[in-house]
């Protein structure tokens, strides 16, 4: 395992589970290339032995917090969702299996390391990281707030990195705090 990419990845989800204040129970989504990490184009140089380093990391971290790991699929399996059934949360279930080059090698080492991994077509996490440009706004509850790590990148990806808040309603007379 590649421990240069394994830390980064670890220490990117330490720093947004304290920058959002995570607790137990709550979702971090992860969009990762592999094929970016390892200096390649998106979706053209999938790698497990890269994505289970970057997987590893992140893993590590949120089973520390009790934070649930949301691993999301590539393109071609519409950026489905794998997650540990305790965390789906009675949301309906697909039916795929992600593999290198059909979901990712992200998402197929959270599939093949969940003890219980069920598909979902999509989820509303409290924060996320993007690792490469994976796009993972779809799966984040409004209001996604941008957070800047000190970690700019896990091996050659770009990483990105958000948190939720509730929506602010109200007007003028409206309190917040």
């Amino acid at each position: 395992m590649n421990t240069e990419i394994y830390n980064q990845a670890k220490q990117a989800a330490e720093e947004l589970c304290e920058a959002a204040s995570l607790k137990k129970g709550d979702i971090m989504v992860i969009g990762c290339s592999s094929s970016e990490v390892a200096g390649g184009t998106i979706g053209k140089n999938s790698s497990l032995e890269t994505a289970e380093a970057v997987f590893g990391g992140i893993y590590d971290a949120l089973q520390a917090r009790g934070v649930y790991l949301a691993a999301q699929c590539c393109e071609h399996l519409n950026r489905a969702i794998v997650v540990e059934r305790e965390a789906a949360h009675g949301a309906e279930e697909v039916c795929v299996i992600p593999q290198p080059k059909a979901g990712g090698s992200f998402a197929t080492t959270a599939y093949r390391t969940f003890k219980n991994p069920v598909m979902l077509e999509e989820i509303k996490a409290d924060a996320g990281i993007d690792i490469g440009g994976t796009l993972i706004g779809m799966h984040l509850k409004r209001v996604a707030v941008p957070v800047r790590l000190s970690v700019k990148s896990i091996g050659s990806a770009l990483v990105l990195a958000a948190r939720t808040r509730p929506k602010y309603i109200g007007g003028c007379r409206a309190v917040y705090e």
